[in-house]
Order: structure tokens, then C-alpha cells, then sequence
């Protein structure tokens, strides 16, 4: 039985796009896996960490092969929390509008607590950086209000999909699906339905053999 980690980046619920194919994908995947698990994480609901403080002194610690205070310690085991429900997962479904060109800060957030050293990524100067999450398959449900094409002047606009797969491939996840639903406003609702319904079929396609 496998585990599939659900983590979605909006706060608008099933009025997202991006949660509407994710959801989609979901409900496929449940199917054609009935004894796996899914867990769901909304990053808007969720008590994450803050990344300051005692938690930041302890990953400088950490680095420096230096031990952790009480309270820095104490700072560290909710990072580390966070971490664990993260790793512990066997495939990973992302539901990212875009935001600003880039992705929400909730998501930028959680990204900031899970990338560790030591953790999910490792260093050496001989191999360099090493991500250690590894083997894992992710699937993607990217909205955004415009259009950005590969090979377009748009294209360097597009911060979201490329962030999160550049941060997903530095920790070691680098077998990526995705669907985008595009364009969300600049089409109409019509062509925001258009494209919702295209990338529901494709996710629902890319699910049954996930």
C-alpha cells in the first residue's frame, strides 16, 4: 500500500481552479488504488512552524555540528514534525495557483520548513548537493489567470511551475506530471471552464496509471 501526500496551496477551496483538477486527479487515483492512502494538507488551515528564532538558530546549529539549546530543540521538533509527515509519504499531488508570477507564500512557507540539510537534501564537496527524497512520483495541478507558453515572451513570467519543480528536483523529486488550467481570467469564464475541463480529463488520464 502506498501513501500519497495531497498538499494543496490555495485558500479558496473548491472555488480553485487548480484544486478542481487536483481534486480530480484525487478521485482517479482513488479508483484505480483503493488500498492506497491519501492524506490532504491545505497549507491555508495548516499550523505550520515559524522559520525564525529558535528554529533558525538550531538549523545554523545544525550546520555548524554544533548541539541545540532546550529551546532551540524544542523549536526544532516541529520543524522536524513537519518533515517527517512529508517524507513518510510515497507520491505527492500539488495543487498551486499562481500568485504574483510565483507561487502562494504558504506554500513558500512550508517549502522553507522541509528543505533541510541532513533531511531532504544533503551536501558534500564531493558530490555537491544531493537531494534524498528520492523515487517518488509528483503530480501537479497548476492554475494561473494569463497564458505563459513554453518558447513565448510570457514564459519568463512563469515563476510557479518552475519554482516548485526546481525546488521539488533539489530535494531529489524529479519525476513530475502536471496539468495547467490556463487561462483562469484573461478567456472569460468560458475559456476558464475550457481550460478546467481540459485539465481535469488529463489529470484524471495521468492518475489511473500514477
Amino acid at each position: 500500500m502506498s501513501k500519497l501526500l495531497y498538499v494543496q496551496a490555495s485558500p479558496r477551496g473548491d472555488r480553485s481552479y487548480a484544486i478542481r483538477a487536483a481534486d480530480a486527479f484525487i478521485r482517479a487515483y482513488r479508483e484505480a488504488n483503493p488500498g492506497d492512502s491519501v492524506s490532504t494538507i491545505n497549507l491555508f488551515e495548516k499550523d505550520l512552524p515559524p522559520f525564525d528564532g529558535f528554529s533558525l538558530d538550531a538549523k545554523y546549529a545544525i550546520l555548524h555540528g554544533e548541539s541545540h539549546t532546550e529551546a532551540q530543540a524544542m523549536a526544532w521538533k516541529g520543524v522536524e514534525t513537519v518533515i517527517g509527515e512529508f517524507t513518510a509519504a510515497d507520491k505527492y499531488v500539488f495543487a498551486v495557483p499562481m500568485w504574483n508570477f510565483s507561487i502562494p507564500y504558504r506554500l513558500k512557507h512550508y517549502f522553507d520548513v522541509i528543505v533541510q540539510p541532513g533531511y531532504t537534501f544533503s551536501f558534500s564537496p564531493e558530490e555537491g548537493y544531493k537531494g534524498l527524497v528520492t523515487g517518488k512520483p509528483v503530480f501537479a495541478a497548476y492554475a494561473r489567470g494569463g497564458q505563459y507558453p513554453p518558447d513565448s515572451e510570457m514564459a519568463d513570467y512563469d515563476l510557479q511551475s518552475r519554482y516548485l519543480e526546481l525546488i521539488l528536483g533539489f530535494i531529489g523529486l524529479t519525476d513530475v506530471k502536471r496539468v495547467f488550467v490556463e487561462p483562469t481570467l484573461s478567456g472569460g469564464p468560458e475559456g476558464a471552464e475550457k481550460a478546467a475541463a481540459a485539465a481535469v480529463a488529463r489529470a484524471e488520464k495521468i492518475a489511473k496509471k500514477f
